[in-house]
């Protein structure tokens, strides 16, 4: 869907953005949501990563009760 919008549509939308909200308010936005996006990353890191971590101890778990 994203794949569509082109040069064209990315322009409109930076230009009705810069209507609603003013030059002041964009940085602003901008930087709330790259942290946003930033934290979402971390988590999504840290839950993948505890994943192996769980099933590695299962195992070992499981070897030492046999």
């Amino acid at each position: 869907m994203l794949s569509n919008i082109g040069i064209p549509g990315l322009i409109l939308i930076l230009v009705l953005a810069l209507i609603i909200f003013g030059p002041k308010k964009l940085p602003e936005i901008g930087s709330a949501a790259g942290q946003t996006l930033r934290e979402f990353k971390k988590s999504a890191r840290e839950l993948t990563s505890d994943i192996p971590e769980e099933i590695h101890e299962t195992k070992e778990e499981k070897i030492t009760l046999n």
